[in-house]
């Protein structure tokens, strides 16, 4: 499996930009390893910081946004039958639902920093028929910091970059609090807000 990461990743970085937002789209990979070779790559001098972070938010959102448009028009029979080809398992879309319709909208902007949940929670705000703008904006907005962190940690671990999952534990642990902090302020907020209109 390390080998076939390494060779995706390789032919990848021969891309430049294209091939970190590439590499987010498709999913193959999860987005921190990408990243972190992409941060690795920043520190060779191969690409910029601002370029990458750009290649990065757009990849990210792109990938976010296809699975919102599958749940949008395939609704959950179509992601039950052909999500395992972008690795979301049935468990995943009842987790993602579960949570999308306890706390809404807000938990899109959350979610995205939870492991299991991040990628899935775009197939219920689909499926729910959330605005598109409003479900770009949470999802853009939670995908910049992310991809800012994992750049930053791999070009820090130059070329050890493969550790990062181990190397990015204690960064990530309260930027996941942070969120959840986030998320559960605005479900309070619209709850307030429903209950005085």
């Amino acid at each position: 499996m390390k080998e076939f990461i390494f060779t995706i990743l390789d032919f990848l970085s021969g891309l430049g930009y294209f091939g970190i937002a590439l590499g987010l789209m498709i999913e193959i990979i999860p987005s921190e390893i990408v990243l972190g070779y992409g941060g690795y790559m920043i520190s060779q001098g191969k690409i910029g910081w601002v370029g990458a972070v750009i290649a990065g938010t757009i990849g990210g959102t792109l990938a976010q946004l296809f699975l919102y448009w599958a749940g949008y028009y395939g609704g959950r029979p179509f992601l039950e039958k052909y999500g395992k080809y972008v690795l979301i398992k049935k468990k995943h879309i009842d987790i993602a639902e579960l949570w999308f319709r306890k706390y809404g909208a807000g938990v899109i902007f959350s979610a995205r920093f939870i492991p299991v949940v991040r990628h899935a929670i775009s197939i219920p705000a689909g499926i729910a028929k959330m605005s598109a703008m409003k479900f770009t904006l949470y999802t853009v907005a939670a995908i910049i910091p992310w991809t800012i962190l994992f750049l930053y940690l791999g070009k820090i671990l130059g070329k050890n970059w493969a550790d990062i999952k181990e190397f990015a534990q204690p960064y990530v642990m309260p930027i996941i609090i942070g969120a959840l902090i986030v998320g559960v302020i605005y479900f309070l907020y619209q709850k307030t807000r429903k209950t005085t209109d």
